[in-house]
């Protein structure tokens, strides 16, 4: 059986991704760059690159077993990579839980031969690419929030010019214990 090319993320609330849509649409100008879909909009956790059906049922095994705690997240923040051509959505301020859990997933697929990148976890969303020019950032004031109950894993696939997205499995987080907050006030 072939390898697929995946990695584990973080899926968008439907509302949210046409809301983000929107927002791009009045923020940037179409120049700017290539906009991702609507329905591909994520946040990666850990990108797999290539990967063998093998290894994919046992990260899969594994991610089963991260006992990870519910958590918001705040996108207030926006940036340009212009050597990548990208142009994102993030935190300014990274919740402990998406931190964990990205360190988690990285360090299982690492153990499992799936090259890590170097650089340090930046939690983003991809709003275009190939924004190579520079790109005028919006000022400071967006914001949105959403709880991230569950991560996926992914498979991309390109065909007939277009890469989409498909989810292969899903995991959730714990939910709060209600008595550990009311314990820690």
């Amino acid at each position: 059986m072939a390898t697929q090319r995946l990695f584990f993320a973080i899926s968008l609330p439907d509302a949210m991704q046409q809301q983000l849509v929107r927002w791009r649409a009045d923020t940037f100008p179409a120049e700017a760059g290539q906009p991702v879909a609507a329905a591909s909009l994520h946040l990666t956790l850990a990108f797999l690159g290539e990967v063998a059906p093998e290894t994919s049922r046992r990260l899969q095994t594994l991610a089963s077993r991260i006992d990870q705690p519910v958590f918001d997240l705040e996108l207030n923040d926006a940036g340009h990579w212009p050597r990548p051509g990208v142009v994102w959505l993030g935190c300014q301020r990274a919740p402990r839980g998406l931190l964990q859990l990205a360190s988690l997933l990285r360090a299982q697929a690492a153990r499992h031969g799936c090259h890590q990148s170097p650089q340090p976890f930046h939690p983003h969303i991809t709003l275009l690419r190939q924004a190579t020019q520079p790109v005028a950032l919006p000022p400071r004031g967006f914001h949105w929030r959403f709880h991230v109950p569950a991560f996926s894993l992914f498979a991309s696939e390109y065909s007939r010019g277009r890469t989409r997205y498909r989810t292969l499995a899903s995991w959730p987080l714990r939910s709060q214990d209600p008595h550990a907050l009311l314990s820690s006030s």
